[in-house]
């Protein structure tokens, strides 16, 4: 029987829960310094310079897995999660400071790119044409709607963002269920 994946993302619909702000240098008082949040998206290992802080409107309930501007924030109990299944190799993850909280946080940076979405399968699937006016992006994705993945081209990947359409974070039926036995609150997930 082939693995299932899953786009797992943030659960908006959780009452009383916060909502983190876009990630920021952490410049001490005032504002910090907004940085290129696609980074997150390249699956790569990324060197961080400075700290990075997160604040939150409104505030609410902490979750173990929610996104501040589509990056994936966890709580340490996702990392020692992830620890335990071995999974140190496919994830990096970057400290942050989160406004009025003294737990550690973290960036879930997914290292791997994986060329693996099955168009056929996909409800919809949108390419740039020469008449989009972006002509270094003709053929790539432009938009997937009702997104499915082949199995075959993942290998034995568990967390990782599909080549063409990086906003998507996908994991494996393993990951899922891990997360959902610990209790891990703040995400939903739909199978691709």
């Amino acid at each position: 029987m082939q693995t299932k994946y899953y786009d797992i993302y943030d659960n908006k619909y959780i009452p009383g829960r916060w909502h983190l702000r876009m990630p920021l240098f952490n410049e001490g008082e005032g504002e910090g310094e907004l940085f290129d949040t696609y980074r997150f998206k390249e699956g790569r290992v990324l060197e961080i310079e400075r700290p990075i802080r997160l604040s939150m409107k409104p505030a609410g309930i902490a979750l173990d897995f929610s996104h501040a501007m589509g990056i994936p924030i966890v709580h340490r109990r996702v990392v020692a999660l992830f620890e335990r299944l071995g999974l140190q190799k496919e994830v990096q993850f970057i400290p942050v400071e989160v406004e009025g909280q003294t737990e550690p946080w973290f960036i879930l940076n997914a290292l791997q790119v994986i060329r693996c979405i099955d168009d056929a399968r996909c409800e919809d699937v949108f390419y740039w044409q020469l008449e989009d006016g972006e002509p270094d992006r003709v053929g790539q994705y432009r938009n997937v709607r009702g997104l499915k993945v082949d199995p075959e081209k993942i290998g034995d990947a568990n967390i990782f963002r599909p080549w063409g359409w990086k906003v998507v974070l996908i994991v494996s039926e393993r990951v899922k269920q891990a997360m959902e036995a610990e209790g891990i609150t703040g995400m939903k997930f739909i199978e691709v």
